[in-house]
Formats: C-alpha cells, structure tokens, sequence
C-alpha cells in the first residue's frame, strides 16, 4: 500500500494559493464579522427611512451596540482560558442570533424592499417598516425552529451503499455512523442517552463515531459522555478523534472512550469478518492532530492500513471530509466522516464549501472511492440548526456479487 500520509505535490501546490487567502481572511474574521453580523441589521432596520420615533431609534441602537460589544466578550470568557459555561451559553446564542438576523436583514432588505417598490406598496417609509417587521418576524421563527431542531433527537437517515469490492458475506452488514455530538455547556445527558436509545433501536453490527464529542475535557463533560458506554454493536464500536479534541486535551477523550468500550482507531485498524468475507475498518486521528503537540498524534493513513491485505475492502473513518483526497489515492472504498453539520445555520454552508470537498451526504471521488459526510448528530456553539437537520446515519453495506434469481 503506498504511503498517502502526506498530501501528493501537485495538490499542495494548487490548493496552496487558496489556503494563503483563506489564512488571511481568518486572520481578520475575528474583528471584522461581529461589526458586519450587529451593524448590518441595525442599519437596515433602524435607519434606512423608518423614520422610527426616537426614543425607539435609539433603543434599538442601544440594543445592537449592546449586542456588538456583549457577543465577543462572553465568546472570550466562555470559550477561552476561563471556559465559563454560562458566558459561553450567552456568546454562542448571540452568533447564531446575529447570524440569522444579519441573513435575513439582508435578503428581506433588498428583494422585498425591491419588490414592494415595483409593487406600488405604500410610501417610502411604509415599506421600511415592512421590511422590518417581516425581518423580525421571520428571524424569531427560524431561531424558535432551529433551537427546536438542535435539541431534538435527531432523525435515522437509512440508506444502502454498494462497495464493488464487499464479499457475499458481507453483504447487508449494518453501520451506524454518530459524529459531532459536541457536548457542551448546555447539559444535554439526557439528550445523549435518548440518542444512544435510538442507536440501539438500530441493530447495527458497526458503530462508528468519527469525532468532535464535546467542547471541554473529557473529565468536564463525562456526564454527558456516559450514555456512550450504552451502546450495542454486535461486532465493534470504533472512534477516531476530531478537531475538537485537540482543544480540550484529546488523549483524555481517547482514555475515555476506551474506558467506555469502544475503540479508539488511532492510525490502526481491525478486521471484521463475517460469512467467510473480510472487512478492513481503519481510522486515522484528525488532520490537526500533528498540530496540537501531542507525542503520536497525527493523520497517518498509512499506519492505519499498515499489516493490512490490500485486496480487501476498507471502510475508513476520517473525520474531516478532506481527508478523502488522501483516501482515493490510496483507493478506499469508503470513507465516513463528519465536521461539517451541513452547515448548521444556513446559508453558512457556502463558507463550509470553501474548505471541504463535501457538504452532506454520499459522493464519488476518484475512480472507486465513496465518501459519505453526516451533517452530525448534535450543534457546536449556537443552539440552533435551520436548513441543516441533525442526523443518525444507517448504511446498510451491499455487494453487488449476489447470485442472482433464476
């Protein structure tokens, strides 16, 4: 098997140019977005010919000026070195508040301030406040829906995947796939236990979580993380570590989950067998591992396939879908993945796009390989998920050398 751990140099260098540029903007996006999230809205619904009486003009001002300086002060005290819980409830929920009231400020303030004036609705200043009151109105039921969402269990998606490569044997074997589950600052034990109860309801023969398990140390959120230990597979449950990890002492999430009864695959593999068919399933730590310092910890696709037959069909867990470049050089047959959460509040997905390959869902890349991306099964920050549902994935594993009917 050929080493693939390091990027080939061709793509580096494309994708060099890009990364530079997007290095760069990050660098920024700290001071620039919340200005352009609070400022934005409190333009478009404020001072753009509501002529709004002014006691009520300078409230709202007073409100997005709070809103400007009180978001990144709580991020900082909440997800910073004093990692205060409640900060961080109060910042995440202000992002994800300016988020959706930034999107639709601007949506709603241009095509139907636009097509009120095409329309001959009212006078200037009517449709000023209609855009207003509409961009209220649809920014609280999108965060009542979208909180909704982010705390219910989420829903099974089922689907069956066709691996050119998979034995008779092995044909119909069950793969549970949970990633992202992000616990938090907001407890959610009992969502947690109502998750591992459905995954349960699944029969699954593999159970895979592909990263990102919580923000905060495993000894900090080890109430959340229990009901993990509930989970039954008949053949192995199996983890690999995510960026996430890496902020919060991630050889303490590996302890974790070895105490809980699954298998961390850092950079190794097992077997599964079953009918006489053999089923390669590798794992390889997060593609930021090598950079958070921690002796061993590093993406390392060869290690993971090391001792491994190469005629047999290998299901990896990577936990950013941009591993799959490494993958499909090396040609796996199926990558599981997670880190995107589809998005999470739409229309951030277009920003996702600009790092990853994939989105959500089942994609083809190279000449057999198949990557399949969950939109994840919990929320990292805000509590809100709107266009981008929370999900449970079941992958039913098919071959497609069954004997046919006469």
């Amino acid at each position: 098997m050929t080493d693939t751990s390091n990027t080939r140099p061709a793509d580096s260098e494309a994708q060099a140019p890009r990364q530079s540029r997007l290095r760069r903007l990050m660098r920024y996006l700290p001071v620039i977005a919340p200005v352009l999230l609070w400022a934005v809205p409190c333009w478009v619904l404020l001072h753009t010919g509501q002529h709004w009486p002014l006691p009520v003009t300078l409230a709202g001002t007073a409100l997005f000026a709070l809103g400007l300086i009180g978001m990144p002060l709580a991020m900082v005290r909440g997800h910073g070195r004093r990692q205060q819980d409640r900060a961080a409830i109060v910042g995440d929920t202000l992002l994800g508040t300016s988020w959706v009231l930034f999107t639709w400020s601007v949506l709603l303030g241009v095509f139907l301030r636009l097509a009120l004036t095409v329309a001959g609705v009212g006078e200037s200043q009517d449709r000023a406040r209609i855009v207003t009151w509409a961009v209220l109105g649809v920014t609280a039921l999108l965060l009542a829906w979208g909180y909704a969402e982010a705390r219910r269990v989420p829903r099974v998606r089922r689907l069956d995947v066709q691996l050119p490569r998979l034995g008779t044997g092995l044909d119909g074997i069950r793969v549970v796939l949970i990633t992202d589950t992000h616990y938090g600052p907001l407890d959610r034990a009992r969502w947690s236990a109502r998750v591992c109860e459905t995954v349960n309801t699944l029969e699954a023969d593999l159970v895979c979580h592909t990263g990102d398990i919580a923000d905060g140390t495993a000894e900090r959120r080890r109430a959340q993380a229990a009901p993990l230990g509930t989970v039954r597979a008949t053949r192995a449950r199996v983890y690999v570590t995510g960026n996430h990890e890496y902020y919060s002492e991630a050889q303490g999430w590996v302890d974790l989950m070895d105490e809980l009864g699954w298998e961390p695959l850092r950079n190794r593999h097992l077997l599964l067998e079953r009918g006489g068919d053999t089923l390669v399933v590798a794992g390889v730590d997060d593609v930021t591992a090598e950079s958070s310092g921690l002796a061993g910890h590093r993406a390392h696709l060869a290690g993971a396939l090391h001792g491994a037959d190469p005629d047999l069909p290998v299901l990896l867990l990577a936990h950013q879908p941009k591993f799959i470049d490494r993958a499909s050089a090396a040609g796996i047959d199926l990558q599981l993945s997670g880190h995107t959460h589809g998005g999470q509040i739409w229309p951030f997905h277009h920003l996702v796009r600009i790092d990853q390959p994939a989105l959500a869902g089942l994609s083809h890349h190279g000449t057999r390989t198949l990557l399949y991306t969950s939109r994840g099964t919990g929320f990292w920050g805000p509590p809100f998920r709107v266009f981008a549902p929370s999900e449970i994935t079941l992958l039913v594993l098919r071959s497609p050398h069954l004997p046919t009917s006469p």
